[in-house]
């Protein structure tokens, strides 16, 4: 699920209460007047909508019988032996496991391969080698490895909608005290059960300025 931002703007706090009934029953009442250092203010509470977020499930499959390596040398042999030879440093190697090869698909003009092995797992042993030995005409080079990886998404959702939890309080008149002590004094008004409110999960207040609070449901 991704987080998703909202815009508090100047001379406006966000309150989310344990308990949503609260939250409802304060938008409900509208307006509420606020002892602020002495200082009575007038404040309305509103809903506020969310920004579109996202919701999805990232399924990652690892293959047990493929790798794919690239950085393969340009060698001025035929595409065939390329094939055979791989086939053959790939075969029960001693760094990475390997076993008996079903299928070499090389492509020469990108310089990569995948090789699929016959045993299931054999591939698991290249995990953690990412420079792996090529053996060739009695030159060593060097092949990136790296496992196959198949990604897909599962149960994308765009969604939007009007926090439960949480109010908006609108029109809180500026005084000499500090940020800090402003909410402070919020958050015990809207505390109290004689108010309409209740038990606070978490405020924010902002005197000057914007800032971005980010929602995650």
């Amino acid at each position: 699920t991704t987080k998703i931002p909202f815009r508090l703007n100047q001379n406006q706090a966000l309150l989310t209460f344990e308990d949503e009934e609260v939250a409802q029953r304060l938008i409900k009442m509208g307006k509420h007047t606020v002892n602020l250092d002495n200082k009575i203010a007038d404040v309305s509470v509103k809903p506020f909508t969310l920004d579109v977020g996202i919701k999805f499930e990232l399924h990652v499959t690892m293959s047990g019988k493929k790798i794919n390596v690239s950085e393969v040398p340009d060698l001025s042999i035929p595409e065939d032996w390329v094939r055979d030879k791989l086939e053959l440093n790939f075969y029960k190697s001693e760094q990475g496991g390997g076993g008996e090869v079903e299928n070499v698909s090389y492509d020469k003009q990108s310089r990569t391969a995948v090789i699929t092995f016959l045993r299931p797992g054999a591939a698991n042993g290249f995990v953690s080698c990412t420079k792996y030995p090529f053996f060739v005409n009695g030159r060593c080079y060097r092949l990136s490895v790296s496992p196959d990886i198949n990604v897909h998404l599962e149960k994308f959702q765009l969604y939007c909608g009007i926090s439960k939890k949480t109010i908006l309080l609108k029109g809180i008149q500026e005084v000499e005290d500090d940020e800090e002590s402003v909410q402070d004094m919020i958050e015990i008004h809207f505390q109290k059960p004689s108010n309409g409110g209740g038990e606070i999960e978490n405020i924010k207040y902002v005197s000057k300025g914007v800032t971005w609070v980010c929602f995650e449901e």
